[in-house]
């Protein structure tokens, strides 16, 4: 690993080149300090305005905002004037050399000149991220090196002779002292150090200064480097925060753990929740004084906003959308010369390769700022990224939206409560169960939908194509016909229907190889002709108590088995205790009781070769469809179950289950 600290020295000056706004730049004045022990310090600011920038220093980590007018180079006349705006933010080298000095008494000289037809400049620099793994000194060399031919402006010269004039007198008191200079600057100052400078012809005072706190939605958009990265900078200052806890596993708490939408009382405000999430990052990027890897931050990011949207959505990420996002944001990240992509590559990569609900909540946690508030001991300013950047892009999110109708003025369902704890506890008096009548519906109609689909699987894998010779079969196959186009023949197609048709049907959505997931396991009976056997496990119904005599569960899998009345309970059979999983339980019983030829296995992953062994000897086969070629959303829908205590409860069940 290259050493990340470099100093130029040319007398008593040690000089640390930076760029402005620079998370990397902050954590090297902070290692400057360390190694170096300056007597003094000296930054590239003026001194018209020490006393409102110290100010903005000391009300730290909230943000200040400093203001001033100063006129235009290039405007009307003489008396025209703009706002020029000056933000005082963790992350920024200048500050960060500004607040050491306080927090360790050292002299603090602001040795700039005030100038007010500086013109606004964008240098391409290489991303300051390469600091991390080339070092300061070799990233200043070559930016050295591919500025050398740039002559400076009349403004950089009158400032950078002012500077070299000041740092030459403090070279009188101290004998080291640590400059925090722009790297722009730092090569001419150095040659200038060595000829007798004059005291520089500027402002010597300027009125109409302004510290202002800045609103927290302006603190969201405008800072240079987006809000999480300033925040866990702020929190690794000082000693790590201790690990917080959260008890409750959603963002927002829910009345029960299957419940994904907003109810009951929240144990934890979001922005403790959001706050919480920053520390945890600030803790494991590793132990204290840790070069700060923004790499590593932006991952930590990604993973507490997989989190949060987990609890809200009840959605997880898989792996190929995780290998995705970073795929493209690296990408976009290239295109712009950067190594790391910024806040807007970040959101268009969420939005793109998941949806608009996990980018919205990417935006809500990469703009938090925990100290940030409207009200202060200064008037707040609400600022817009072009007054401060000159320049912004926008990007829109369309997350799905809550249900209105039925909703109550706080936005919260009309779900019905305990009157007193326990009351719903009494709906349980009667030992039988049986399912809701609704659910039974849904769930016997997208079985019916699988079947039909596992049909057609298998007509495509039983058809084939050939060149025509006498006749059309079952019509021109233009896939085939195009492939082979330089053959100069046509392609027909014969579509094989199916000998035999579909008899039970497997869902699994979880295998819990570990069973310990789903405790609940239950063979139930059609109660008419229209309705399938079926066998399921699924989680503990004792956890989700939803209403008198209601509980709400969670498959993990079932088996539907037509014409009803026949099955046996599936899991005390002793017939499938060679079985592994609760999965291969369900998918034995259903080449068991199926009295069709096919089997129509849905699951993450194909069942055990094994199980095609089993299938052949009992003259059946197995169709196997990927979970991950269904709609989410249906899943989702058909996941869900309730099991009533008692036939009675089902004339109320409608009124607490949504």
């Amino acid at each position: 690993m290259p050493q990340r600290l470099y100093l130029e020295q040319f007398g008593p000056i040690h000089a640390l080149p930076v760029l402005h706004y620079r998370l990397e730049f902050a954590h090297l004045v902070r290692m400057a300090f360390d190694r170096l022990r300056p007597d003094a310090v000296a930054i590239e600011l003026p001194p018209t305005l020490e006393a409102a920038f110290l100010r903005g220093v000391r009300r730290l980590p909230q943000i200040s905002v400093i203001s001033y007018q100063a006129e235009l180079k290039n405007g009307p006349g003489p008396g025209h004037t703009e706002t020029v705006y000056l933000l005082v933010e963790p992350a920024d080298p200048l500050v960060e050399a500004a607040r050491r000095a306080l927090e360790l008494d050292l002299p603090l000289h602001f040795v700039d000149v005030d100038t007010d037809h500086y013109p606004r400049q964008h240098e391409p620099l290489p991303d300051s991220y390469s600091i991390c793994r080339i070092g300061l000194e070799a990233y200043y060399r070559e930016y050295r090196n591919s500025a050398a031919e740039e002559l400076p402006g009349r403004e950089d010269q009158r400032r950078e002779q002012g500077m070299t004039y000041r740092l030459q007198q403090l070279g009188q008191t101290y004998r080291r002292i640590l400059y925090v200079c722009g790297m722009a600057h730092l090569e001419r100052v150095k040659r200038l150090f060595d000829t007798p400078q004059a005291s520089p012809l500027e402002r010597l005072r300027r009125d109409g200064i302004t510290v202002s706190n800045l609103h927290p939605d302006s603190c969201r958009e405008i800072l240079a480097g987006f809000p999480f990265l300033s925040a866990v900078y702020e929190y690794r200052r000082g000693s790590l925060p201790e690990e917080p806890e959260e008890s409750g596993s959603g963002l927002r708490k829910r009345f029960h753990a299957l419940e994904l939408i907003r109810g009951g009382r929240q144990e934890l405000s979001e922005d403790r929740l959001l706050d919480n999430a920053i520390r945890r990052t600030a803790r494991h990027l590793g132990r204290e004084g840790v070069f700060p890897d923004r790499q590593r931050i932006i991952y930590r990011l990604f993973c507490e906003t997989a989190r949060h949207y987990r609890q809200e959505t009840g959605e997880t990420l898989h792996i190929w959308q995780k290998r995705a996002f970073f795929r493209f944001s690296r990408n976009y990240a290239l295109q712009s010369s950067q190594l790391l992509p910024d806040l807007f590559q970040l959101l268009a990569a969420a939005r793109g390769c998941i949806d608009d609900n996990f980018a919205y909540a990417f935006c809500r946690l990469a703009t938090c700022y925990p100290w940030q508030t409207e009200s202060s001991d200064l008037a707040t300013i609400t600022l817009s990224p072009e007054e401060i950047w000159g320049n912004s892009r926008l990007i829109r999110f369309r997350p799905r939206q809550k249900r209105t109708k039925g909703l109550s003025r706080m936005g919260l369902l009309k779900r019905k409560r305990e009157k007193r704890s326990g009351e719903w506890l009494e709906g349980f008096d009667d030992p039988s169960v049986c399912s809701y009548s609704q659910e039974d519906i849904a769930i016997e109609n997208y079985g019916r939908f699988l079947k039909r689909k596992g049909c057609m699987q298998l007509s495509e894998e039983l058809s084939r194509s050939e060149k025509f010779s006498t006749s059309l079969l079952d019509g021109i196959d233009m896939r085939e016909t195009l492939r082979n186009i330089h053959e100069g023949a046509i392609y027909v197609r014969e579509q094989q229907r199916a000998k035999g048709g579909v008899g039970c049907l497997v869902v699994i959505f979880d295998e819990d190889r570990r069973k310990d997931r789903y405790p609940c396991r239950m063979t139930w009976m059609g109660e008419h002709d229209q309705e399938s056997d079926m066998a399921f496990y699924a989680t503990d119904p004792a956890e989700n108590i939803v209403g008198p005599g209601i509980c709400r569960c969670e498959y993990g899998g079932f088996l539907l088995s037509y014409p009803p009345r026949r099955m046996l309970d599936v899991w005390q059979d002793p017939d499938y205790f060679m079985a592994s999983t609760w999965a291969e339980v369900l998918l034995m019983a259903a080449l068991d009781y199926s009295i069709e030829k096919y089997v129509v296995y849905v699951a993450a992953k194909p069942p055990r070769s094994i199980f095609k062994q089993i299938a052949a000897r009992l003259e059946r086969n197995i169709v196997y469809i990927p979970l991950g070629s269904l709609s989410p959303h249906k899943l989702k829908q058909v996941r869900i179950l309730h099991i009533l205590a008692g036939k009675d409860k089902r004339e109320i069940a409608g009124e607490y289950i949504w």
